[in-house]
């Protein structure tokens, strides 16, 4: 049986061979940045996130060619970023997969193992692509956080029992505190709504007990792990 497997011998460094390793590294990085806008195209996303995955890819093999098996240039390199901090948040814990695959391709295309890049590309790519379309990777929980602006002289004990028994399965107070000079309180529910519920009524109802003040009503995962 016949395998196919393609590598560049990187022994001994040229331009053409550089140039390849660039072009390959730079495709396969452009793979994974059509499949992350892909799989987030119904969501409000970084799209300059999108572009980094399609450069890391050709960063991390320059990186990787210039120390080679150096030992001194690797030391110098570690040196050189850890004076550069890195300041941006990973909003979504799933962008991290996509990185280390990137980072991944990167070192297989410097190495020269072509279809090992091949391979890694299009195995990670359909995986991706396969928890997407079986939602695989979304929350059906319905899990959400509700904060509630409520004056001082309302007993906030039990008022919105009543309209939680109708639209969530459940809740649970997890935080109040005062605003404005503590003329104001502020109710912090972690719920659990119903499926198919119309949110509008469910605002409106609380809206009535909280006499018409502020109400946020929140999903996303960074919300409901933050303050």
């Amino acid at each position: 049986m016949t395998t196919f497997y393609i590598t560049i011998e990187m022994s001994e460094l040229s331009f053409e061979k550089i140039l390849l390793v660039l072009i390959i590294a730079t495709l396969l990085g452009g793979v994974m940045s059509l499949v992350y806008a892909y799989t987030h195209r119904k969501t409000v996303y970084d799209r300059s996130f999108s572009i980094t995955l399609l450069l890391m890819p050709l960063v991390i093999s320059i990186i990787i060619m210039l120390v080679a098996n150096n030992l001194a240039r690797a030391f110098s390199l570690a040196g050189v970023f850890t004076l550069v901090r890195f300041r941006t948040a990973i909003a979504d814990s799933r962008d991290i997969t996509y990185i280390l695959s990137s980072v991944g391709i990167g070192l297989a295309a410097a190495l020269g193992y072509v279809s090992y890049a091949l391979l890694i590309t299009g195995f990670i790519a359909i995986i991706l692509l396969l928890l997407n379309a079986f939602s695989l990777d979304k929350d059906h929980d319905n899990n959400a956080k509700l904060k509630i602006v409520i004056p001082e002289n309302l007993n906030y004990s039990n008022v919105f029992d009543e309209v939680f028994k109708v639209y969530v399965h459940s809740y649970q107070l997890q935080r109040v505190k005062t605003t404005d000079f503590g003329t104001m309180f502020e109710l912090t529910y972690l719920i659990k709504v119903k499926n198919h519920i119309d949110q509008k009524a469910f605002l409106d109802e609380l809206r009535v007990r909280n006499g018409n003040l502020s109400i946020t009503l929140t999903s996303d995962y960074v919300s409901l792990t933050s303050e």
